[in-house]
């Protein structure tokens, strides 16, 4: 099995953390995704030439989600919580990242580099954070089910994100942003994409 991966590609953090929580052992391909030529390296892999991609003998899971999904069907259900609504909840809320905050990631963009603060808070900048500060208001803490899995590997990233430009939440939805910056997989994870 082999989850292929670029260079700060939020998406192929979070693919390479969900294995990580469900132990699924991975051969990791990176690709630079700074370099010219990049694409036609990645459609090698990927058919869509976007990472992350998980290739499995002759299959190819190119999609995160997918991944996820199918890394939580390897590990007996790992990622996602035992009951069927919060399972339900948890793949809503990682469908909302998956597809959503597309303010937040053109205007302040994934970086490991010292980074200025976001200043200019328009208003669809602010309904982005609004949002995420009432999902992470629904954290039960430390994690946001009694389990961590999925979704705080999906929203660990973002929480990064958002601190790297100084935005930083209060009460429980703080309580759970510094959580998520201070686990150690999420650590693991910025240390292994500085490595790429």
């Amino acid at each position: 099995m082999k989850l292929v991966i670029g260079t700060l590609s939020t998406w192929s953090l979070r693919a390479w953390m969900c294995g990580q929580l469900a132990k699924i052992e991975c051969e990791i391909h990176a690709i630079d995704l700074s370099k010219d030529g990049y694409k036609g390296e990645v459609l090698k892999y990927s058919p869509t030439g976007l990472v992350p991609a998980l290739v499995v003998k002759d299959l190819v899971i190119h999609d995160s989600l997918a991944i996820t999904e199918y890394f939580n069907e390897e590990s007996n259900g790992a990622l996602y919580p035992e009951s069927s609504s919060e399972r339900a909840l948890a793949r809503s809320l990682c469908m909302e990242m998956h597809s959503g905050f597309m303010n937040l990631r053109s205007q302040c963009p994934f970086s490991l580099e010292v980074v200025s603060p976001l200043m200019d808070r328009n208003e669809d900048i602010q309904k982005e954070l609004d949002r995420i500060a009432v999902i992470f208001q629904q954290a039960r803490l430390p994690f946001m089910f009694d389990n961590v899995g999925a979704v705080d590997a999906f929203y660990a990233i973002l929480a990064y994100r958002l601190h790297s430009y100084g935005v930083e939440f209060k009460g429980t939805a703080g309580e759970y942003q510094k959580s998520l910056l201070k686990w150690p997989l999420l650590e693991k994870a910025i240390q292994f994409s500085n490595s790429l």
